[in-house]
């Protein structure tokens, strides 16, 4: 459940400027300039390097994505032409069988006609076929002399024609397999080619990526680094304003805040700009549900511990953090103000240029954001300076 958040009411004595200053609103407006100079925090854009640099990735990324569809579709073609291939090979081997049959046939059929042959050497009376046995050199030389309708029955001839015809169609179908399967052996070495080249592209690609990748993290880091030189440079903006401020204020302020001539409210400056880099340091630690030590950190973990490091204690809850300090307008941002989003549901610290550092959520680490960022941008409700 979401709690609406507590909205603190601070009670100003009205400010009444000295004499000396009252005689003129020229001094105030000169110094109201000088201080929002002195506050100013430049922003922090992302270097285009890390924009082009993160586009870069990304289409290459694409591109493995695309190769690693490729190599699927290139594996199932390849798993397809050894089906082929092997569906050949099995048809060569059965028939290697039949042709063997048909060769065993064609000897039984032959020895069957030789038989009736002998029978009709020794039961005929006709001197003619002796004759044409005595005088052939072989078998086929006989049943090519022999009278088919008197010595050989139409059955016999019948069963050595489709005998004969059998084998032959079973030696052109051989060589039929022979010629599929050169084929198809063609077609697996092919295909196995093409599976090769695009794993070579996506080694190439997965190179390039981890080195994108690589190249991204080193911009990424330096653009941290910057950001915490800045920030420092703004807490030295601070104190100088304070300064002026200080110079210019004749009367006590009683509350958080007091009201200047033009009856603008000024929010005195943040005194734990230093608490940035508390936090910056622990970039990467994972996040850990109602962690609060550098072991991991939840959102209000994080903030509570870093502010204890410089002697300050928060509360281990985003909502009840939202009721410490004085409420900050977003344009009037300084480094170690708290950054509420989400119903108050989530927290950062606030480190300038735009940016703050947070515990996003499980499965995340310490990282830097952007408070114009789309999901952090539309959540946003508000901050808090702990003064």
């Amino acid at each position: 459940m979401l709690h609406r958040p507590h909205r603190c009411v601070h009670h100003v004595r009205p400010f009444r400027a000295p004499e000396r200053l009252r005689r003129g609103a020229a001094p105030y407006v000169l110094i109201g300039t000088l201080a929002a100079c002195l506050l100013a925090v430049p922003a922090f854009a992302n270097p285009p390097s890390i924009a082009s640099k993160r586009a870069e990735a990304q289409q290459v990324s694409n591109q493995i994505n695309g190769l690693n569809a490729s190599l699927s579709r290139a594996d199932e073609l390849v798993n397809l032409a050894n089906l082929k291939l092997t569906h050949v090979r099995r048809d060569i081997k059965e028939n290697r069988r039949e042709l063997r049959i048909a060769k065993l046939n064609l000897v039984k059929s032959r020895r069957t006609i030789a038989r009736r042959l002998v029978t009709l050497y020794t039961t005929g009376t006709q001197t003619s076929t002796l004759e044409l046995i005595l005088g052939a050199k072989s078998l086929d030389d006989i049943l090519n002399q022999l009278d088919t309708e008197n010595r050989v029955s139409n059955v016999d001839a019948e069963v050595i024609g489709q005998v004969q015809l059998f084998k032959a169609s079973v030696k052109e179908h051989a060589q039929k397999l022979a010629v599929a399967q050169r084929q198809v052996t063609q077609l697996v070495g092919m295909r196995r080619t093409q599976q090769r080249a695009i794993e070579v592209r996506l080694g190439e690609r997965r190179s390039l990526l981890s080195s994108l990748n690589g190249q991204i993290a080193e911009l990424v880091h330096q653009e941290q680094v910057a950001q915490m030189i800045s920030a420092q440079q703004a807490r030295a903006r601070a104190d100088a304003a304070r300064s002026v401020q200080a110079d210019v204020s004749a009367a006590s302020v009683v509350g958080a805040s007091a009201q200047t001539p033009e009856g603008a409210t000024v929010i005195p400056p943040s005194s734990y700009g230093g608490v940035v880099g508390v936090a910056l340091s622990y970039q990467g630690v994972p996040y850990v549900w109602g962690g609060a030590s550098p072991g991991g950190f939840d959102c209000s973990g994080l903030v509570m511990y870093s502010y204890a490091q410089v002697g300050v204690s928060l509360p281990h809850s985003s909502y009840a953090q939202y009721n410490m300090g004085v409420a900050v307008p977003r344009d009037q941002l300084q480094p170690g103000d708290l950054v509420f989003f989400d119903g108050l549901g989530h927290v950062g610290l606030y480190i300038g240029g735009g940016m703050f550092v947070h515990a996003p959520h499980t499965g995340t680490v310490v990282q830097v954001a952007s408070l114009d960022s789309g999901w952090y941008a539309a959540t946003y409700v508000g901050a808090r300076r702990i003064l």
